[in-house]
């Protein structure tokens, strides 16, 4: 049976938090070459992951990323397995052990996560928490109270379920920030310099799920334990440039051409702009509604990544959602630990996705006033 899909008139305007949509002609390019990849006779999945023709995509990726993130040669690019919620373990499982503990800053559902990970390993103590705001921001540099002889500082750069983000970075002295960017990574240029390492599941701006970038400086990665199994050393898979056993390697393939796609659209300072305006259409028509749409994250804290709000009731909120996906947007209902309405727009999501969801916003608060 053959299917082709060819009309960009029959794709949905995806706000899904992820797996997220892909850029239309990253999605093209796969279909063409799924079956005979560069004249090879047979599809990028079915080559070895020694062979030349797969290093050649393996490398180039990792290329892209140096040159669009402008990651030094001070820092290791690796490929992992296992999303985000395996960084949780392996991060304290190479950095801390007995008498040791990190830094831990408390801002919402999936820094949880990685501290109640990291209590397998070490002490993670909270140098700061806004659960006290019901997560709605995140903390002021001068609430952070953090210890000089920490392993690290661990941050989650964007909250996908609260909707804040840290626009920028803390200041954490001489110790590793560690910052968990697999809902925001690529929004904008990372100041890399900045962090001891950055981990990020890619199936939200870099690619399908399956595939999770870590970006290490050097000095830290020699830092780590070396009586944990190999396979959970960070340095097994630099050594081995992400090589050490089989990666996911279509997975790759697909990052390999969200980045090519990045770099046609201009790059992150190209894609920062159209994130901002994107984010700009949405907040506006909640800011606009004169309190119909409310959104609950401090402006100063707002994310550009995912947009959440309320309406006036549960039953306008399943409505909403009800009539948005058979207006053709999916992926608008808010996590089920909070309910409401969350937009995620990542970068493969349009202005003019935005600005239809904006519209459809004005003429449902007319038309459905609570």
């Amino acid at each position: 049976m053959a299917l082709m899909l060819s009309s960009a008139a029959m794709r949905v305007s995806n706000f899904n938090a992820g797996p997220a949509g892909l850029p239309l002609p990253v999605l093209e390019r796969a279909q063409g070459e799924l079956l005979d990849y560069a004249g090879t006779g047979m599809s990028i999945m079915e080559h070895s992951h020694r062979g030349k023709t797969y290093e050649a995509v393996h490398d180039e990726a990792i290329a892209l990323l140096r040159e669009l993130a402008g990651i030094p040669d001070t820092h290791h690019v690796l490929f992992l397995q296992g999303g985000a919620s395996l960084q949780f373990a392996m991060l304290p499982m190479n950095f801390l052990g007995e008498g040791k503990s990190a830094d831990y800053v408390n801002t919402g559902h999936w820094s949880e996560r990685a501290i109640d990970e990291a209590k397998y390993y070490g002490k993670p103590r909270i140098a700061a928490s806004t659960a006290g705001d019901k997560f709605t921001r995140v903390p002021r540099q001068e609430e952070l109270d953090l210890d000089p002889n920490a392993a690290y500082v661990h941050i989650t750069t964007n909250n996908t379920i609260e909707g804040s983000q840290w626009l920028a970075e803390p200041d954490t002295g001489g110790v590793p920030l560690v910052g968990d960017m697999s809902s925001d990574f690529l929004w904008r240029k990372p100041d890399i310099a900045r962090y001891g390492m950055i981990y990020a599941g890619a199936q939200k701006n870099l690619g399908p799920s399956g595939v999770v970038l870590v970006v290490a400086r050097k000095d830290f990665v020699d830092r780590a334990r070396t009586d944990i199994p190999t396979i959970f050393r960070y340095a097994t898979f630099a050594k081995n440039n992400s090589l050490y056993n089989t990666p996911p390697t279509f997975a790759i393939y697909l990052v390999r051409n969200v980045l090519l796609w990045i770099k046609e659209m201009g790059g992150p300072e190209k894609l920062e702009a159209r994130n901002r305006e994107k984010a700009a259409l949405v907040y506006g028509a909640i800011d606009g509604s004169s309190g119909y749409y409310r959104a609950p994250v401090a402006r100063d804290s707002r994310s550009v990544m995912n947009i959440v709000f309320r309406l006036p009731g549960e039953a306008l909120e399943e409505q909403f959602v009800k009539e948005a996906t058979k207006a053709g947007m999916i992926g608008l209902k808010g996590h089920r630990s909070v309910g409401g309405i969350r937009a995620s727009t990542y970068n493969a999501v349009s202005v003019e996705d935005c600005a239809k969801l904006a519209s459809f916003m004005r003429t449902f608060a007319e038309k459905n006033p609570g």
